[in-house]
Formats: structure tokens, C-alpha cells, sequence
């Protein structure tokens, strides 16, 4: 099983990698997705699955989950308030739209994220993410 520390390591490899819808390559881009599944390849080597082309503004229509339910096929969900570092965290940035947002909990009270029009970082994880966090989950074992 892959321990905390070697996750936000991994992550924190991104810090830096411009947004790029889709990508999931440190150094060269990635989106939220693409983090997790970068730190995935990291930790397991290959992705358990190819998730299917998406438009930016997939989130914002629809009522399927479909990260929430990729993330309860391959992950180990965990409870929000248990969460910490290493832990991959979903939010719902909009009332009544899919959770469409993933970060990986650092330490210290803070979370590695891609965010479009940005770069990879290492932010504080403030009363505004918290209130739209819907799911945590954990690495399974290897």
C-alpha cells in the first residue's frame, strides 16, 4: 500500500504544470482529473481505465456522476471529516451539478489542485472548498 507521503509526493511532482484540459502529464499539463490519474500511474503504473473525452463544461449539465462513480470504482471512499493527506477529495463547485472537481489533500490544512486558466497548486483548503467537498476516498492497496 502506498503511503500517505509517497501520494502528496507524487502530487506535489504537478506543482507547477500549466492547466491543460484532459492532459494528464506533469510538467507539461493536466487537469484535476489528470492529477489523480498522473499520481495513479505513479503509485500503480497503469490507469485502471481511460476515461472517455469530456467537454470543460461537462459539470454544468446532466445528472450523472460520472467522477464520483469512477472514483467509488477505484478508490476506497473515506469519511470527509477523516480525510487527510493523500486523500483525493470531490466537490460539487455548483448546487445541483455533478461533482466535477478533485484535489489531493496535502498536510497542514492544504490540498494539491489543477484549476483551469492556472497552474498546479498547493493551496489552503478554506471554508469555500469545504462547503462543496461531497466525497473523500483513499489509495487502495497494491
Amino acid at each position: 500500500m502506498s503511503t500517505r507521503d509517497d501520494v502528496v509526493a507524487s502530487a506535489r511532482r504537478f506543482i507547477g504544470t500549466p492547466y491543460h484540459h484532459q492532459a494528464a502529464l506533469a510538467g507539461a499539463g493536466c487537469d484535476c482529473l489528470g492529477l489523480v490519474r498522473g499520481v495513479w500511474r505513479d503509485l500503480y503504473g497503469a490507469e485502471p481505465e481511460v476515461p472517455p473525452p469530456y467537454t470543460p463544461d461537462w459539470g454544468e449539465v446532466g445528472e450523472a456522476e460520472p467522477m464520483l462513480e469512477a472514483a467509488r470504482r477505484h478508490l476506497v471512499p473515506v469519511d470527509l471529516a477523516a480525510a487527510g493527506p493523500g486523500d483525493v477529495v470531490l466537490f460539487r463547485l455548483r448546487p445541483g451539478c455533478p461533482a466535477k472537481h478533485a484535489a489531493i489533500l496535502s498536510d497542514g490544512g492544504r490540498m494539491i489542485h489543477a484549476q483551469s486558466r492556472d497552474r498546479v497548486r498547493e493551496v489552503a483548503v478554506g471554508t469555500w472548498w469545504w462547503r462543496r467537498a461531497v466525497a473523500g476516498f483513499g489509495w487502495p492497496e497494491r
